[in-house]
């Protein structure tokens, strides 16, 4: 089985317990939302796609806080979008979709937004590719930072390891030429940070803002912050 149908099959058999294992009301996407709603609104968006929408947490939130805007979310797995029609979002406003290949035309969004998928698919550049391509004003980025993460020696390793230009070298000897991990709790999962397509982000959308969605030490993001949102806007 490859990393995809993997990934898929973890889903399918979490379905049911998907919001109870990864939804939390505060947890660091529901900020970033939140941060991400009152900025959207200000600036009048219309539209917003919802990539890797799972059982429609984002559609939900939004449909409360972006009255009037038109919501649609792309989700590959069958079962976590029946969950989220069980949950009240109609089949319409959420269909089977890849990343990867958006079924959208050229801005077709005022904005295009994901929560938690880049660091669980093998191509993320060609994600963040394709959410540029669809947005018209923004795009929305909240996902974890590997260099973040752990205690403050392996941050430091971390970073001497990235500024070496060692870390695919590391991530293939630790995981054996497979680049993806795995956990119960996360199900597969490769090595990412935000940090890794910002360059994707500025040629479009060059107005950055970026956040740390759970508390850190000191104020240093690429170094400190486990989990990051970046808000990129067009010019004005």
């Amino acid at each position: 089985m490859d990393d995809i149908a993997r990934q898929q099959d973890y889903y399918t058999r979490t379905a049911n317990d998907y919001e109870t294992m990864h939804v939390a009301q505060f947890d660091e996407h529901m900020l970033a939302l939140s941060y991400f709603a009152g900025l959207a609104r200000a600036l009048g968006a219309k539209s917003v796609l919802d990539v890797g929408a799972g059982t429609g947490r984002a559609l939900t939130f939004l449909s409360e806080h972006l009255p009037g805007a038109t919501l649609h979310g792309i989700e590959p797995v069958k079962a976590l979008r029946d969950v989220a029609y069980a949950n009240g979002i109609t089949p319409d406003r959420l269909t089977d979709g890849s990343g990867e290949c958006l079924p959208f035309a050229d801005n077709a969004f005022d904005f295009v937004i994901e929560t938690g998928v880049l660091h669980h698919v093998p191509r993320p550049a060609k994600v963040v590719a394709e959410m540029v391509r669809v947005a018209r004003i923004g795009v929305l980025i909240s996902d974890c930072n590997k260099l973040g993460q752990g205690s403050p020696l392996l941050r430091l390793i971390k970073a001497v390891i990235n500024r070496l230009g060692l870390w695919h070298a590391m991530i293939w000897l630790t995981t054996r030429g497979k680049m993806s991990k795995w956990s119960e709790g996360d199900g597969l999962f490769y090595s990412y940070s935000v940090f890794d397509n910002i360059d994707l982000l500025k040629p479009k959308f060059p107005r950055l803002f970026l956040s740390n969605t759970v508390p850190m030490p000191g104020s240093d993001l690429k170094r400190g912050a486990a989990e990051v949102c970046v808000i990129a806007l067009r010019s004005e």
